[in-house]
């Protein structure tokens, strides 16, 4: 182990564990040296496999711990205002995964704790750092379709009934729905992609699947290889979560800030797993095919013309290893970055907060049969203090 690792504690290591493994670099700037899980079982396991010097299911233990310089929180989504608060008023600098909260007031809290304290807070919106995405923004900065006036995004989500719908992201109660959980990747790209936030929302959604099939009992373990076994057709899948009250399937209309208008569609029984973005601008259109390693984005800035599928010009997605292609390690590179030094980052907090808004404002709407809601903007003092990377004011 390298003298000036910096000791990671890592708080939640169910789904996002991939997160942990990025983080334990011993030697080359980090290590994970403590744990903390409810399952006695996962966190005795994983405090092993890093050489983690504390394991413990009372987070609170982790973070007085002086050994520990920061932290990493992968807990379900309800639980990130509480932990994120604690960890924060304890000093530690915190990388929070997406979402950053359930409602846009639970987000607020965060950011309020963090500008109160002082403490550095990094929220993990890891598409930022994938390639697809940095291929569009670049292809966008530099001009190639114009300036941005609309995005479309459609996601398709072949493992939803699996992933969503056999644990706890299937209750409202613990993130708010998946127009929410899931999207605030997408949202928080549509922001990046076309340079503002949504203003106004609007959206439809319901359960048109996964809301008559069998569920566990309450307290029921999750199926052994749920996560390595899939059903399908969707109709055939067995042991839902005892709570099903989130849409799988939902359609939402923005209007962003600066004029933009957007749309985002997400399904959850679908045969196919990948997100497409197109954007069209004042000169041009780019539109994504495929969005991992060797897939491409492809360019129409001529016209016009009949459909012509190959575009004008095609740039392929950047080949990269790791999970998310290879955006999880390059996200815990920023953080660790980001906890020594401060700084500008490529993720922000800012962004987060909004992409929640929007989220929870859509929910809202669906739940409204429609209705236009609008997105409560965040307080300007926070949203400098986040834009400056959070240094004080001069």
């Amino acid at each position: 182990m390298g003298e000036e690792d910096l000791s990671i504690g890592v708080i939640g290591l169910g789904l996002r564990r991939n997160l942990a493994a990025a983080a334990h670099r011993p030697g080359r700037g980090s290590r994970v040296g403590a744990v903390a899980d409810l399952d006695p079982g996962v966190r005795h396991r994983e405090a092993e496999r890093f050489g983690a010097r504390l394991a413990t299911g009372i987070y609170q233990e982790l973070l007085d711990d002086d050994t520990v310089d920061a932290v990493i929180i992968a807990t379900p989504d309800d639980t990130h205002e509480r932990i994120a608060c604690d960890a924060l008023s304890a000093g530690k600098p915190v990388y929070l995964e997406k979402p950053l909260g359930i409602t846009a007031e639970s987000c607020d809290t965060i950011l309020r704790t963090a500008h109160r304290t002082g403490t550095r807070l990094y929220v993990g919106h890891n598409m930022r750092h994938m390639g697809v995405v940095r291929l569009m923004h670049d292809i966008i900065v530099r001009g190639d379709i114009g300036e941005p006036k609309t995005v479309w995004t459609r996601h398709f989500v072949s493992y939803g009934g699996d992933y969503y719908f056999k644990d706890w992201h299937a209750d409202r109660r613990r993130t708010t729905g998946l127009l929410l959980q899931k999207a605030a990747h997408d949202l928080d790209v549509i922001h990046l992609l076309a340079g503002g936030y949504a203003r106004r929302v609007n959206a439809f959604g319901d359960l048109l699947v996964y809301g008559d099939l069998p569920r566990r009992g309450p307290g029921t373990p999750r199926p052994d290889g749920w996560l390595r076994e899939f059903d399908w057709p969707p109709t055939a899948r067995r042991d839902l979560h005892d709570v099903v009250d989130v849409e799988d399937v939902s359609v939402l209309n923005m209007q962003l800030d600066n004029g933009v208008i957007a749309a985002y569609q997400q399904c959850h029984f679908t045969p196919d797993y990948w997100r497409n973005y197109t954007v069209i601008g004042t000169e041009g259109r780019l539109e994504n095919f495929g969005d991992g390693p060797g897939d491409t984005v492809r360019v129409w800035n001529t016209g016009p013309s009949g459909y012509r599928p190959d575009g004008d010009a095609h740039h392929q997605v950047p080949e990269a290893d790791g999970s998310h292609g290879g955006a999880d390690a390059r996200i815990i590179e920023e953080f660790v970055r980001f906890v020594r030094e401060g700084g500008a980052t490529d993720t922000s907090p800012v962004s987060a907060r909004m992409s929640v808004a929007a989220g929870e404002a859509a929910t809202r709407s669906l739940r409204a049969g429609g209705r236009p809601y609008d997105v409560p903007p965040l307080d300007d003092e926070l949203r400098a203090y986040f834009e400056r990377g959070q240094r004080p004011g001069e």
